[in-house]
């Protein structure tokens, strides 16, 4: 009796390979779910937190501050990091450390504590953001991209839901955060469970080998002008998001005179916008490239910003915070995609890590300074200071682009994959 012959080897290690790739986009995209339940949790919880700490309603701010400064550390490590251990145990144990976190958020006993579990829970944080962004920039789609997205803003609008059932029960807000806890735990078992098939993945013939990826220091990245340009887009992009998440709702009370209950709907749909762009995006990106929905996304932020510049009702005001989301959204995973064809597969983690710190940049530093312009000249600027930030972020884009085209980089109908 003969030998069975053997499959055809590349038909073989194509079908075991997309099994493989297809099982970790799973646990990458459900990993992602578990990057926005934190990042959410602490806003919804806070009013219900310094009475019982008795800590003074602004030190939110030093805790988030924290938050977001240990998570531009590990944002600028996480290429070592990576190509220490590997993007999986590095996803699994910065999983874990915000796991830590949450719970340590549940038991503490002040304000000081709070501060503390602040810088695990930035730390773990910017290692998944910057490692996973990486890893699906360069192993797929420009649509699993966006979909990647989506699934963050599944756990960043998860959380406040389940925190608000939390609050109802006499402002219980440590049973929120251990609920939530349990949740991110559930995630982080998932990631460890994992490993085994991330080794998979690294050792198909398919696969790009982000961890012997080149690391490059962040002096070595601050001389290149694109990366410059690139970190400016990010700044702008972010800024203009939270900028509308956190004083959007404000404005449409103070300036366009919708109540409380009405601003908050309103600010409801805003997120809405931003992941129903980024599902759209996912939709079209087989069919339009990503500088192509970039620069739509950005006419289309414009067109918002003018809007809200109308003498217009506060409704018409709220619409055009609903559109800004919408044409924002996809900015940040279209560009993040682009990171291995801006820059190179050599180096595109190391610069992955950069523009996520450059991202939480503009989310830390533009919300306080508005404030500070708000108390002075009054929040009718808001829409002059998005305009502001449209304009920096449309520069550093044109910048960019001008760079690439030098370089050969940039093609405008050009599909990466």
């Amino acid at each position: 009796m003969g030998a069975r012959p053997l499959p055809s080897g590349r038909k073989f290690i194509s079908e075991r390979g997309i099994f493989v790739a297809t099982l970790l986009l799973c646990v990458i995209y459900i990993t992602f779910i578990g990057l926005g339940i934190p990042d959410s949790l602490f806003g919804t919880a806070w009013p219900a937190i310094y009475p019982e700490l008795g800590a003074p309603v602004a030190s939110a701010s030093m805790v988030t501050l924290l938050i977001s400064g240990s998570t531009v550390v590990s944002s600028l490590l996480s290429a070592r990091l990576i190509h220490r251990f590997g993007t999986g145990l590095v996803t699994a144990a910065s999983t874990l450390l915000t796991v830590f976190a949450i719970f340590g958020f549940s038991l503490s006993p002040s304000l000081l504590w709070l501060c503390l579990f602040a810088v695990p829970l930035g730390l773990g944080a910017g290692a998944i953001d910057s490692g996973l962004n990486s890893y699906v920039a360069l192993h797929y789609q420009a649509s699993h991209m966006s979909f990647l997205h989506c699934f963050y803003g599944i756990g960043i609008s998860l959380s406040p839901y389940l925190m608000s059932l939390a609050l109802s029960d006499q402002n219980n807000w440590r049973h929120g955060y251990r609920v939530m806890g349990l949740v991110q735990a559930g995630i982080a078992a998932l990631a460890l469970a994992a490993l085994p098939l991330w080794k998979k993945a690294a050792a198909s013939p398919l696969a790009t080998r982000v961890e012997e990826a080149r690391p490059l220091s962040f002096a070595a990245i601050a001389k290149m002008p694109a990366a410059r340009m690139v970190w400016l887009v990010f700044i702008g992009s972010c800024a203009i998001e939270n900028l509308c998440g956190i004083w959007g709702s404000t404005f449409l009370v103070s300036a366009k005179g919708l109540s409380a209950s009405q601003a908050a709907q309103m600010i409801t749909f805003y997120y809405v916008g931003m992941a129903l762009g980024r599902f759209v995006s996912g939709l079209l990106a087989n069919r339009v490239s990503a500088w192509r929905l970039i620069h739509i996304g950005q006419g289309v932020v414009l067109a918002a910003i003018l809007l809200l510049m109308l003498p217009l009702p506060g409704y018409a005001a709220g619409v055009g915070l609903f559109i800004i989301g919408f044409g924002n959204g996809p900015l940040f995973p279209n560009l993040v995609h682009l990171t291995p064809r801006n820059f190179g597969q050599d180096i595109a983690p190391s610069v992955m890590g950069t523009q996520m710190a450059a991202s939480y940049v503009g989310i830390m530093a533009v919300p306080p300074l508005f404030s500070l312009l708000a108390q002075a000249a009054g929040l009718s600027l808001f829409p002059y200071v998005l305009l502001l930030l449209f304009a920096v972020m449309a520069a550093a884009t044109f910048g960019l682009v001008r760079l690439l085209k030098k370089q050969g980089r940039y093609d405008v109908s050009a599909e990466i994959r």
